[in-house]
């Protein structure tokens, strides 16, 4: 399941637990940090067994990845309280002399101040500039503290605004296939052979909709979005038409 151990797995339930126990006992909100799709779906599978406890997932605004698990509602608490999720703009000093600046680039800056990865959530990255949501915590910190990403100086300012930033971009695939199998589609859609993407189903690397997946055999339909850890994302579009031998044409978004 994404994650390295069975290790792993135990402490992520035993924490789900304790935040859910202390929501439910107490008569207080609780909250994780930010969750990958695999400690996501650690709870998900056991979410049956804290349904006495209200919850709700948000990574600070909508389609995040990365999100924090808030245990606890207004209706049965009386009050409303916050995810602890503040927004930082981060841009250029001199847009002029900048770097373009990706993703990967704002991740490492990050992890180079020792940041931990769950006080990190999505980076919004365009270009030149960024926006990312991190645990309010840690806000100051990243603001006082990255001034320069690369070679590229620059400034952090925490924000009320929604990101404006667009989405990368898909590029638009028509793929002929088999059948609508998910392994079919990820080795067409990565160019990689059935028996390496069974590895990646093997290692809980799999997600469809955001939910791990592991049976390799299951058809898509359209609308769903695949993420395989390590190679990217895509959204199934649409089936164009069948060939005469039977293929199918699918069109899929494949993002970067």
């Amino acid at each position: 399941m994404a994650l390295d151990s069975e290790k792993d797995l135990r402490q992520w339930r035993n924490r789900f637990r304790e935040l859910a126990d202390k929501s439910f006992r107490r008569g207080v909100y609780t909250f994780t940090g930010f969750l990958g799709l695999g400690e996501q779906e650690v709870f998900r599978r056991m979410e049956a067994q804290l349904r006495h406890v209200p919850y709700r997932f948000w990574g600070g605004m909508e389609d995040t990845e990365r999100k924090i698990l808030r245990f606890g509602s207004a209706e049965d608490l009386g009050y409303e309280e916050p995810y602890p999720i503040s927004c930082i703009h981060m841009r250029p000093l001199s847009a002029k002399f900048s770097d373009t600046l990706s993703h990967r680039d704002f991740l490492g800056a990050l992890m180079n101040l020792g940041m931990e990865r769950a006080a990190i959530g999505d980076i919004q990255a365009e270009e030149k500039q960024a926006y990312l949501f991190c645990l309010t915590s840690m806000a100051a910190y990243i603001c006082e503290n990255l001034n320069r990403v690369r070679q590229t100086a620059i400034r952090c300012d925490v924000t009320q605004e929604t990101p404006r930033i667009a989405r990368e971009q898909p590029r638009t695939e028509e793929i002929l296939v088999s059948s609508l199998r998910e392994d079919v589609l990820i080795a067409k859609v990565y160019h990689e052979s059935r028996a390496e993407v069974l590895k990646h189903f093997a290692a809980g690397k799999v997600y469809r909709n955001g939910r791990l997946c592991e049976d390799p055999s299951q058809p898509l339909k359209r609308g769903d979005v695949v993420n395989v850890r390590g190679l990217g994302k895509f959204i199934v579009q649409e089936q164009l038409y069948e060939t005469k031998k039977g293929k199918l044409c699918v069109k899929t978004a494949v993002y970067p």
